[in-house]
């Protein structure tokens, strides 16, 4: 049998590696396109954006924000979803992608789990639990105390039924064993404006909305939902520090990309992601906005994500939280 010149062996292998990676070898060479299912100018739209900019500093591409809000998150997920998996489309999702399964189930027009490649988690977001000073409560056991002596009387804001900011009230309830009205909201700005204006007593909001309100006096903060207390409010103590040991709620946000997507390109979006991440500018950013860096591999975003969804599981079984 005749042997090929090792030159020519050593290029048909390079030739080989290429036709396998053919997206990596001149990836990206064109924009990014970054989906984001919230309105401009929110939490989401903030943290992506931050990370957006140092990825493209990185790449050579721009990263390109495209806001694609409504129907729970629904449209801009499935956006991601139907994009080709050619690496320059990815897309921000939140808690709202573990939970959307378990309130819409086969009404979604796409499977949460086999059409996307989990690529970073990106932050955790506390939340803080804020009153109006007009409820003459200072600390969550005065609240349940309050609504225990006047059951359904308290009303409580969200942005919505089977929303993170719905589902944590629904825990606190279920814990303290107490009955509080909801009152929901198309948005976190009108919800908070009238827990200011006294119309709603108490919610729920990230730390980055609540804590200029509390800071003025406002309002009054009760409580944080982490394991730990803030570092941008550290006064304030956890739910589970006041009295209700189980709770600890963390919104989140992560990047997923069309499950089409190949490996390498994914790895490569995670690596940079992460890079983004842990530069001193985001950092800053985040410590002002009241959110906390969450950097992960592929992998360990797969596995989190089957984390959430067992862990919402369990709070809607226990409160019989309901979605829109």
């Amino acid at each position: 049998m005749q042997r090929l010149p090792v030159r020519l062996v050593a290029l048909a292998a390079t030739g080989l590696l290429l036709a396998a990676h053919p997206a990596l070898a001149d990836w990206p060479d064109k924009p990014i396109r970054f989906v984001v299912p919230y309105p401009a100018g929110g939490g989401t739209d903030i943290v992506a954006r931050a990370v957006a900019k140092k990825m493209a500093e990185s790449l050579g591409q721009p990263v390109i924000i495209e806001n694609r809000p409504g129907a729970s998150t629904i449209i801009g997920t499935e956006a991601v979803a139907r994009a080709e998996g050619d690496g320059y489309t990815i897309g921000l999702v939140t808690d709202s992608h573990a939970l959307n399964p378990i309130f819409f189930g086969q009404k979604l027009p796409y499977d949460s789990n086999k059409d996307f490649a989990p690529v970073s988690q990106l932050v955790f977001v506390p939340f803080i639990l804020v009153v109006n000073p007009k409820a003459r409560v200072s600390t969550v056991p005065e609240l349940i105390a309050a609504a225990k002596a006047r059951p359904g009387k308290i009303t409580y804001a969200s942005i919505g039924n089977g929303t993170p900011h719905y589902l944590a009230m629904e825990w606190v309830k279920a814990l303290a064993d107490i009955d509080l009205t909801h009152v929901p909201y198309k948005g976190v700005a009108p919800a908070l404006a009238d827990v200011v204006g006294g119309q709603v007593d108490v919610m729920f909001t990230g730390m980055s909305s609540g804590v200029p309100h509390v800071r003025s006096g406002r309002l009054k903060g009760l409580a944080v939902s982490g394991d730990q207390r803030s570092a941008i409010a550290p006064e304030i103590p956890t739910v589970a520090e006041s009295g209700l040991k189980e709770f600890s709620f963390m919104t989140w946000y992560g990047v997923l990309a069309p499950a089409a997507t190949p490996p390498d390109i994914v790895d490569r979006l995670s690596k940079e992601i992460r890079k983004a991440l842990e530069s001193p500018e985001v950092k800053d950013q985040f410590v002002k906005l009241g959110v906390e860096g969450a950097p992960s591999t592929p992998e360990d975003f797969g596995r989190f994500l089957g984390r959430e969804s067992a862990h919402y599981q369990h709070i809607i079984k226990l409160t019989g939280a309901k979605g829109e």
